[in-house]
């Protein structure tokens, strides 16, 4: 079964793909910034019967730093002794918008600190990440592994003082497109992004699990029928999507917007 390495894994979309791959038998490197969610993800996950090191590990990681991303890519070689199969960049710094907010024009507000640290983490730490990872993805008996990079539909549809989340998932969607050409003809990595719509995970985290919250808490029907589909996103409809992506051995290059429809419907002022 491959091998994963996968960002922001401690919450959100990350921690539910930790928990879906892991369900399918495979093996998951867990890279986050935060300690204390960390720590409430090993206890998730030990409570479903998984075991660590040999299902997963976790590395506290910031992203933002060049010398601790080399130091978990360091640790995760030895974990899965040379060969990584998946990785999949997903982290981003939260929240998406401005802190207290903010909006392009405040000035009371440091925002270009916040556009440099979400800059790093975003954008250039996937690139970073895809470069230490090529012996990895590359090495023998295997075929060249694959990278996804986790966009967004931010990426083509914005609300206000989103500039950073925006751009960056953007980026990610360019440096797709870039990197699949370039790992492709070179080492044969496949490079695609998923750019997931409204993926619910407010479950997903430790506060949720002190209050044993549930994926549906919260949500509306009103939220629901916004859908094409019926519903609001859950994070197994990217653990799917990942899936053939891995699978699909003549797919690069290319975004699967996973939105449940919301991206192609006309919206008018009421």
């Amino acid at each position: 079964m491959p091998n994963y390495l996968i960002t922001g894994a401690a919450r959100g979309i990350g921690r539910g793909l930790t928990r879906h791959l892991l369900s399918q038998g495979h093996r998951i490197f867990l890279l986050d910034s935060s300690a204390p969610e960390l720590t409430s993800t090993t206890t998730h996950l030990l409570s479903l019967g998984f075991n660590t090191p040999r299902n997963f590990k976790t590395s506290l990681t910031d992203l933002s730093s060049r010398p601790s991303i080399g130091s978990a890519i360091s640790s995760a070689t030895e974990y899965f002794e040379g060969r990584v199969d998946v990785l999949i960049n997903n982290a981003f710094p939260t929240p998406h918008t401005w802190s207290d907010n903010a909006s392009m024009d405040s000035t009371d507000v440091d925002i270009m600190t916040e556009w440099d640290h979400n800059l790093a983490v975003g954008l250039t730490a996937p690139f970073i990440l895809s470069r230490l990872c090529i012996p990895l993805l590359t090495s023998p008996p295997s075929q060249p592994g694959c990278i996804i990079h986790i966009s967004s539909t931010r990426a083509h549809q914005s609300e206000a003082n989103h500039e950073a989340y925006s751009a960056i998932k953007a980026g990610l969607i360019g440096l797709t497109q870039s990197m699949s050409v370039s790992l492709g003809s070179k080492y044969k990595i496949r490079v695609n992004a998923i750019s997931p719509g409204w993926i619910h995970v407010d479950d997903e985290c430790g506060a949720g699990d002190e209050e044993g919250r549930r994926w549906e808490d919260g949500l509306t029907e009103r939220d629901h029928e916004w859908h094409s589909v019926g519903r609001v996103g859950k994070v197994e409809d990217i653990g799917k999507a990942v899936e053939f992506l891995v699978t699909s051995e003549f797919v690069t290059g290319t975004e699967i917007v996973v939105d449940g429809g919301v991206s192609r419907k006309m919206v008018y002022p009421e």
